[in-house]
């Protein structure tokens, strides 16, 4: 069982080159745990986990609704962004500047056999690190991801999660605003949900820029308290 996780950060990054990058990492994992299933190997799965930093883009997950994306294909050009189906669950969501996107690609055999709780950990280590802000933060019953005043005429959400899994094997993850641009959030339903508000972390502090490095390193303690994993 390997606890260990290997720890990049990408960076300013394309999401098609992130995906076809993330794909390789995940298939690396599969082929090893396939490898063992066949040949008794023992041979150890790797674990990742990567930070990375979109150019404007929307994704929609494979059972979300295209007419929650508000652009035609024009519109997206006039907005120096790009559109991408693909293979996460949820519905759509923005990536872009200020934002800190995590894609853990764990072998969840070294952890726990529990999609449910592989995300509910993800959103305790968001809630754990904005409450270092002051923030009080929560889930919202039915809905993934991370949100405040929950179950107000104000409820606004901050971090959008979707995630794969084949095998036990995870792949995309969660988008933390953190001093992202909420006007592009104007031209979807985010998440396919109408009527809530989307929010950042500098907007919530009342700040013009919040450190994101430090954030990160915040990230990454909760993680490795909750999933009792040590990068490398």
């Amino acid at each position: 069982m390997n606890k260990t996780v290997n720890l990049k950060d990408l960076g300013l990054k394309d999401f098609k080159d992130t995906w076809d990058y993330q794909e390789t990492l995940f298939k690396a994992i599969l082929d090893t745990k396939i490898k063992n299933r066949r040949e008794d190997a023992g041979l150890e799965t790797d674990n990742h986990f990567l930070f990375v930093e979109h150019p404007h883009v929307y994704t929609l997950g494979k059972s979300g609704d295209l007419s929650n994306l508000l652009l035609s294909e024009e519109q997206l050009t006039e907005k120096g962004a790009t559109f991408y189906k693909i293979n996460r669950g949820g519905d759509i969501t923005y990536h872009g500047p200020g934002q800190i996107v995590g894609y853990p690609i764990l072998d969840l055999d070294n952890f726990f056999t529990d999609i449910h709780k592989y995300l509910r950990f993800l959103e305790e280590m968001i809630i754990l690190t904005l409450a270092e802000y002051g923030l009080k933060t929560e889930r919202s019953p039915g809905e993934t991801g991370v949100w405040l005043d929950v179950g107000t005429p104000f409820a606004r959400k901050i971090c959008a999660m979707g995630v794969r899994a084949s095998r036990w094997v995870t792949m995309h993850g969660f988008a933390l605003n953190v001093n992202a641009d909420l006007g592009y959030f104007d031209n979807i339903i985010p998440c396919g949900i109408r009527g809530k508000a989307v929010t950042s972390l500098n907007t919530e502090l009342g700040v013009t820029k919040v450190d994101e490095a430090e954030v990160k390193r915040k990230l990454l303690k909760h993680f490795s308290a909750l999933f009792e994993a040590e990068f490398i």
